[in-house]
């Protein structure tokens, strides 16, 4: 197989995965639908994986969901190498009781790798894991696990991943 047929196979296992959460996720939950948007500030460690450094992040997610409750969201993040990337994308709560909150999102951003890591393209995307427990005030503490790649889109594709500590402040009242 050459590597078209791989990031297509790739492609193809991330949609299938995606569209099987958003059918769980479908059924809803109270918890879910009574959520207002977030502002998360998150610290952590960028490209764990390879040549490490330090990360900050901030990220908006709006309160109201489209389809099956996804989420529009955007941020940016400042590793301390001087990379800077800013994207846009989507997400959905998942939630297991009232209190556990799993958020998968994927987004698309442009990237500049100041004096840090070249990930090979200035477009990259960004598929995303959060794992939050939700405080009684609907704010919420977790890990980010994120990867960022162009997807093929250069022949220089080495990625990053990323770990950080979150914490998601509620903005607006409660509904």
């Amino acid at each position: 197989m050459g590597p078209v047929s791989a990031i297509l196979r790739r492609a193809l296992v991330v949609t299938a995965f995606g569209a099987a959460i958003m059918c769980v996720a479908a059924h809803g939950s109270k918890a879910r639908a009574a959520e207002p948007g977030f502002l998360t500030f998150g610290a952590g460690i960028y490209d764990f994986s390879d040549d490490s450094t330090g990360v900050l992040s901030v990220e908006y997610t709006h309160h109201s969901g489209w389809i099956w409750k996804i989420k529009p969201m955007g941020g940016v993040l400042l590793n301390f190498d001087g990379a800077l990337y800013g994207y846009g994308g989507f997400g959905l709560d998942i939630f297991f009781g009232r209190r556990l909150v799993v958020t998968p999102s994927l987004a698309v951003g442009l990237y500049s790798d100041g004096g840090g890591k070249d990930l090979g393209h200035v477009i990259e995307f960004r598929s995303s894991v959060k794992l939050a427990y939700r405080l009684a005030s609907r704010a919420r503490i977790g890990l980010d696990l994120f990867h960022l790649s162009n997807a093929g889109l250069d022949d220089v594709n080495p990625g990053a991943n990323v770990l950080m500590l979150t914490y998601s402040l509620p903005l607006g009242p409660r509904r």
